[in-house]
């Protein structure tokens, strides 16, 4: 390292032109009288004395005043850096609160220019993810991330995933056990997607994630507004194109599911293999002003496309209809706007 980038260095430590090349002559000399220090340093000896002061307090140096003349050591360059790393993470709790206090929502966009960040992107969101995940990637990918995978579906975490490249016929369900909860395959190439718990999206193109030398870049968003749009996309023009090769088994019931796509995959799931289920939902009216209520009852009827055969009237519509008391009534999710409530959980457990 040259005297400039040491001397840029040092000043960063609060420490003015004049002081820094005091400090220099100091460490030179490792033990020298105030004018010896001042010729080196070509300042006034009065100012050396001042100075060698500060650099006490700092650590840097030690003035030894019980002789005559006064002598200013150097102290070891270990101690002083012990010492400035002492006093930088002193402020580290002060630091973190003040962090924490002003750091904005994730709202931001960031464009990728690497194939290896994208999928370094994909594995950390998916070992963020608590709900639910949606997830295109190409089928030579998909081992890349596919411990993550495995990872949030033990969490209980909804997987609906597309590997593209590859014709269905190539493919065995058991490669899909317990990386999915439902997973198709289209042969066709078709961009990598991403979804998070609807907090957080990717996209890479298609040519950016098969060739190694494309210019083409990916973007990755946190925006509640804008998540919910690539979700659409994705079940409303991905999803319906790919052929089924994978569905999980029915869960153990009782169980309360705060993603509403994940309780009607296993009310479908439980109906088809025969079990008579009933739901419990917290839920408000659509259109209303009032609070949560209460919607208890068994499920006769089920909308959905997550599994094969589909029996919604358009690719994104997941109901349930519960027979109630006061009769049948419609359940959707967040944002549902043709059922009669919109669900915030949903507890599904067997009927007697």
């Amino acid at each position: 390292m040259d005297d400039r980038t040491l001397s840029d260095l040092l000043r960063q430590f609060g420490l003015s032109e004049k002081e820094v090349d005091t400090y220099l002559a100091i460490l030179e000399q490792g033990e020298a009288k105030a004018s010896t220090i001042a010729d080196d340093a070509g300042v006034s000896k009065r100012y050396v004395y001042s100075t060698s002061e500060k650099l006490a307090d700092r650590g840097f140096v030690e003035v030894n005043d019980h002789v005559v003349p006064t002598m200013i050591r150097a102290n070891p360059p270990e101690q002083v850096i012990g010492t400035l790393a002492d006093r930088v993470e002193t402020m580290r709790p002060a630091l973190d609160d003040r962090y924490s206090a002003t750091t904005s929502d994730p709202d931001q966009f960031e464009v990728i220019k690497s194939r290896v960040t994208v999928i370094k992107r994909i594995e950390n969101r998916l070992a963020d993810a608590n709900e639910e995940i949606t997830l295109s990637i190409p089928y030579e990918h998909l081992p890349e991330v596919a411990n993550e995978l495995g990872a949030a579906v033990e969490r209980g975490v909804l997987v609906l995933l597309v590997v593209s490249g590859i014709h269905p016929n190539d493919i065995d369900e058991s490669e899909f056990d317990g990386l999915a909860s439902a997973a198709r395959t289209w042969r066709e190439p078709m961009p990598t997607t991403l979804t998070v718990d609807q907090r957080f999206g990717l996209v890479a193109p298609t040519e950016m994630i098969v060739r190694s030398n494309s210019n083409k870049q990916a973007i990755t968003f946190a925006q509640e507004q804008l998540v919910p749009v690539l979700v659409g996309s994705f079940l409303g023009n991905y999803w319906p194109m790919a052929n089924e090769v994978y569905a999980t088994a029915p869960a153990e019931l009782p169980q309360t599911f705060h993603d509403f796509r994940n309780a009607v995959l296993q009310a479908t799931l439980h109906r088809r293999a025969g079990h008579p289920i009933r739901a419990r939902v917290r839920a408000r009216p659509v259109g209303g002003e009032n609070g949560p209520v209460t919607v208890e009852g068994r499920v006769v009827d089920i909308r959905q496309g997550l599994v094969e055969p589909a029996s919604n009237a358009f690719p994104v519509e997941t109901a349930l209809v519960l027979e109630t008391a006061d009769g049948n009534v419609s359940i959707g999710g967040s944002g549902s706007f043709i059922e009669d409530f919109e669900a915030d959980d949903v507890t599904l457990e067997l009927e007697d």
